[in-house]
């Protein structure tokens, strides 16, 4: 599982039910640094386009899970539970997750509430995987930075399956999940091509 962040915005409410409503926002578009190269590496930076989570979020027989810091033992809500509602756009996924009263008395769910109030829960983190190649073979690609802006390679994905969406102290990717992946920037264009729907790099024959 690949993990992004983003300091998106959270926002809680209290029902006339007493049950909690939880609204957050992952803006799609934003640069992520995942890494400032170390001593001798180069900056990895890396974009999640507009609606890149599509596939699932559109099929409300998938489930999709709210948790806290990526762990499923931690649950706070989920589209199969009936508690999570998503919805997308060009500008960002959002969400609304019904915490209820009944939720709210678990451990570790009061317990979030508190850090959050604290003001200590700031991000929102997607879980989620890249499609097999066989499947879309456009879903993501690797540039160089604009040598204005620095040195770093930037990785866009076009297409990825979404699991879950954690609430997180600090929103950032998993370093050994980053390391165990190819980071090659995409080949110079050929004479022919086939672009791809997803609005990602052309795939030349």
């Amino acid at each position: 599982m690949l993990w992004g962040g983003h300091e998106g915005g959270l926002e809680l409410r209290k029902r006339a039910s007493g049950a909690l409503a939880l609204h957050g926002r992952f803006p799609y578009g934003k640069r992520a640094v995942l890494s400032d190269g170390g001593r001798t590496g180069r900056p990895r930076k890396e974009v999640i386009a507009p609606r890149a989570f599509s596939y699932r979020v559109e099929r409300p027989e998938e489930d999709i899970h709210l948790l806290i810091g990526h762990s499923y033992d931690r649950p706070l809500a989920s589209r199969g539970a009936g508690t999570l509602e998503l919805a997308d756009s060009d500008d960002a996924l959002t969400f609304t997750a019904n915490i209820t009263t009944e939720m709210q008395e678990v451990s570790y769910v009061d317990d979030f509430l508190r850090t959050m109030r604290a003001g200590l829960i700031v991000g929102i983190s997607p879980g989620f995987r890249i499609p097999p190649q066989r499947a879309e073979p456009n879903a993501e690609k690797v540039e160089e930075e604009d040598p204005a802006e620095g040195t770093a390679l930037i990785r866009t994905i076009f297409a990825a399956l979404l699991y879950e969406l954690s609430v997180v102290t600090r929103p950032a990717y998993d370093e050994t999940q980053i390391e165990e992946r190819n980071w090659q920037p995409a080949r110079k264009p050929a004479r022919t091509g086939v672009y791809s729907p997803y609005g990602g790099p052309v795939r030349w024959r």
